[in-house]
Parts: C-alpha cells; sequence; structure tokens
C-alpha cells in the first residue's frame, strides 16, 4: 500500500533546524528529499528508524514487516499504543497511520510480509539505501547478498539486553557483512528479546546510528561514512568502534569475493513444510553446526509458564499458544499453527537464527 506525500509545506519551516547543520544545508535537504529508502522489519529498532527518517524529511519509505503489535512491544516500539494491540494492527500498518500524521510530504508504502529470497528483489526495488530493522541473521545475510551484487549501500544493526552493534555497508567501499560474520552463531549464542529481554535505551542508540549513517549516504557524504563496527554496552557505558577495514582482505567472503550469493538465491535460506493433517509447520534451518538443546532449554525456561523439557534428541516447550520441538540439527517442528510465516517467526523469536 502506498500514500502519496502531502501538501506543500515549506521545507525552510519543518527542516530548518536540521539544515543549520553545515554537513546538511538546503542542498542534502533535497537529497533527502529526493530518496528512496526500504525499511526491512518495523519492530523496536525498525520503529524508531522510521520516525527518525519521516521527521528528517526523506522522500520515499516503503517498510516491510510480517508481525502485528503486541502489548509486550510497547516498551520499546515507539509507534505503537494500546489501541493498535486492541486493533490488531499489523506492525507496517500501525506505522503508517502514526507516520502520517508526522509528516504529510512523505510518501509511505506499507508491505505486510515475511522477506525472503522469493520476494526480496521486488521489495527493494528502486530503493538508495535498504536499512536493518530485523531480527535474524537469515534475513540480514539476504539483504546483503542483495545489496552487494546491485551496489546498494545499506546498514546493519542489532540489540539485545542493552547492547548493540551497528555497521554500515558501501559495496565496493567497506567489507560486507560476511566479510565481518561469515556465517551466522549457533542458536544457543545468539539470544533473542523474547528470550533475554532488550532495554530501549539502547534501541534508540542503535536506530540513532543506524539513521545517522544512513543520512549520510542519502545526503551524498559517502566519504564520511563510519569505516567501523560500533558496539555498544548501555548498562556499564562501553562503546567501542572495531576497525575492520581489513576484514575483505582477510577473507575469501563467499559473497563479495566469491559472488555466491547464497540466500539470494535461496540454497542458503531455511524452509518450511506443512505438515498434512497436524495443524503443524517444519522449520529446517539451512546448514551450521548442531545446536546446544541444554543451553536453549535454559533459555526458554526463564520466559516459558509450560515446563520446559529436553534430552539429547530434541527439547519439548510451549511458547505463546504452540508446541515446539526441536531437534539437534537445528530442525522444528512448531505445532499449532499451519501459519508458514507464523512458524518462522516463532523460531526467530524463541530459537534464534
Amino acid at each position: 500500500m502506498t500514500e502519496a506525500a502531502g501538501p506543500g509545506i515549506d521545507p525552510q519551516d519543518r527542516y530548518s533546524r536540521q539544515m543549520l547543520y553545515e554537513r546538511i544545508g538546503l542542498e542534502g535537504q533535497r537529497r533527502l528529499g529526493a530518496s528512496r529508502v526500504v525499511l526491512v522489519g518495523c519492530g523496536a529498532l525498525g520503529s524508531m528508524i522510521a520516525d527518525t527518517l519521516v521527521r528528517a524529511g526523506v522522500g520515499h519509505l516503503r517498510i516491510c514487516d510480517r508481525d502485528f503489535v503486541e502489548l509486550d512491544n510497547l516498551q520499546r516500539q515507539v509507534l505503537f499504543d494500546e489501541d493498535d494491540v486492541r486493533a490488531n494492527l499489523p506492525k507496517a500498518e500501525a506505522a503508517r497511520r502514526k507516520l502520517r500524521r508526522i509528516n504529510s510530504q512523505v510518501s509511505l508504502e506499507v508491505v505486510v510480509s515475511d522477506v525472503n529470497h522469493t520476494n526480496v528483489e521486488r521489495h527493494v526495488e528502486g530503493a538508495d539505501l535498504l536499512l536493518d530493522g530485523t531480527d535474524n541473521f537469515e534475513t540480514r545475510y539476504l539483504i546483503n547478498d542483495l545489496a552487494v551484487r546491485d551496489s546498494i549501500p545499506w546498514v546493519y544493526g542489532a540489540v539485545i539486553g542493552a547492547t548493540g552493534l551497528c555497521l554500515p555497508i558501501v559495496p565496493g567501499e567497506t567489507p560486507c557483512l560476511r566479510c565481518v560474520f561469515e556465517s551466522p552463531p549457533p542458536p544457543e549464542m545468539t539470544p533473542t528479546c523474547d528470550t533475554v529481554g532488550v532495554l530501549a535505551p539502547a534501541v534508540s542508540v542503535v536506530a540513532a546510528l543506524e539513521c545517522i549513517e544512513g543520512m549520510k549516504v542519502l545526503t551524498g557524504r559517502l566519504e564520511e561514512v563510519n569505516r567501523g563496527l560500533v558496539s555498544i554496552d548501555l548498562w556499564t557505558g562501553r562503546w567501542v568502534r572495531v576497525n575492520v577495514g581489513g576484514a575483505a582482505d582477510a577473507t575469501d567472503c563467499p559473497c563479495c569475493r566469491q559472488r555466491r550469493f547464497e540466500y539470494l538465491d535461496g540454497s542458503g535460506a531455511s524452509t518450511t513444510t506443512h505438515l498434512c493433517g497436524r495443524n503443524a509447520v517444519q522449520v529446517n534451518r539451512a546448514g551450521g553446526p548442531a545446536v546446544d538443546l541444554a543451553a536453549i532449554a535454559a533459555r526458554l525456561k526463564r520466559v516459558c509458564s509450560a515446563p520446559v523439557t529436553f534430552n539429547r534428541f530434541l527439547l519439548r516447550a510451549y511458547v505463546e499458544d504452540c508446541e515446539l520441538t526441536l531437534f539437534g540439527d537445528g530442525r522444528a517442528i512448531i505445532k499449532g499453527t499451519d501459519d508458514a510465516d507464523r512458524a518462522r517467526v516463532l523460531y526467530s523469536k524463541y530459537v534464534g537464527v
């Protein structure tokens, strides 16, 4: 769904304080107004990114998200409120309704969909910049594949607990995501906000970092884009910028060196299978080492009201209104739904990829 920009308002009035900053100015504001941005994911990071960019005056923002608004989102997802929960609105649509009241000059487009290798090219068509509001490595590697192949700048961001990461990627000039993280860590090493929590101030900081790097790209200041991986821990006050400039030369990156786009062509993607007559979906993780069922069980026991059981073969837990059975190879059967997208959401939330 696309919503056209509203009636003209003098940018000298709306963006005057932003334009006073010498690296933006009138020309930078014009560039922002002519830009097209695709935001993948509109949860904690995505909602703050969308709010910031719409206020900044990007010309066109396309928001892609597969989820709907729930009560426990409101602690950190700034575009949503209790009315959205009662209305059972998709996050992308709830965001559009708020954003159109913030800045009617921005053209907004929302896509309520799981972004995967079958549709990502369509969803990012025409983008000048891609921004990461996702919650899993598979989608990030998918974005990275497409960005490298088509030379589209993008910004990676992640938050868990009080910690966060941000890495701008300019294909051809900086290392790509797989230069820095060649493969996703095993699930037991990738806790999620649904299993260990997340603090809104950490989300705010990482979203701000993504936005400022995005604004550099959109205003034509590529030479000023940060060339490092920023790692923060707001609870302890740690703030580190890791120089990853040599990562592209130090590794034989399967993406930007070998030009193998495994996630884009689907060979690196997880798959789902409906189990006939069982109201269940099987989620198959693509490759990777065996998972540590004991570690995942310990994490799930903190958030599951029903008992979590496991042995050396499998783990069983009840998450939301579904039964999750996880096997040692990372494969899971999620019983209680025949919706493949929902099964993938539950897997990302409680297992992590």
